[in-house]
């Protein structure tokens, strides 16, 4: 969905221009965010819209809108100011035949990381490469990720059930 801040130029979008638009993206809009908060509509969706410049979320409200919300804009507007890269991993079944198939991954992993070392060696990356790097990194840690949270959530099944 398209919003009226999306063609913002700047190298991070302002805060209040991705609370925005994650409110906007959220199931039902500003009205449900205001609703489900319990608060009223009027005052409070103008402190959640970009469009009214002089009204702002108090750092509790921003961290209950945040909390309910989990946009994706100010996931970006954390990663980008802090240059840090966020998953939220999604569970996996943490079976025995899981965390093999996980072993088999970071062998081969690590096979593709060793056949990048000669293209270090002259210590210049080329586009095409980095960007290689990135995908192999981040499908491992996700892959890794899910294994992890789904061992929590059967711990948790098991200590709660």
């Amino acid at each position: 969905m398209k919003h009226q801040h999306d063609d913002y130029s700047g190298p991070v979008m302002p805060l209040d221009v991705a609370v925005d638009n994650d409110c906007r993206d959220f199931r039902g809009g500003h009205k449900a965010v205001c609703a489900i908060l319990g608060e009223p509509y009027g005052p409070f969706q103008k402190r959640l819209s970009g469009a009214y410049p002089d009204h702002h979320l108090r750092p509790d409200d921003l961290s209950r809108v945040v909390q309910l919300v989990r946009g994706p804009a100010v996931r970006a507007w954390f990663e980008q100011v802090y240059g840090v890269v966020t998953y939220e991993p999604t569970p996996v079944p943490a079976t025995r035949d899981a965390m093999q198939a996980l072993g088999k991954l970071l062998a081969k992993e690590g096979e593709f990381v060793a056949s990048l070392a000669g293209g270090a060696a002259d210590s210049r990356w080329e586009a095409a490469e980095v960007a290689k790097l990135e995908e192999h990194g981040y499908a491992l840690i996700g892959k890794l990720l899910g294994i992890m949270a789904g061992a929590r959530k059967e711990m948790e099944g098991c200590q709660h059930g």
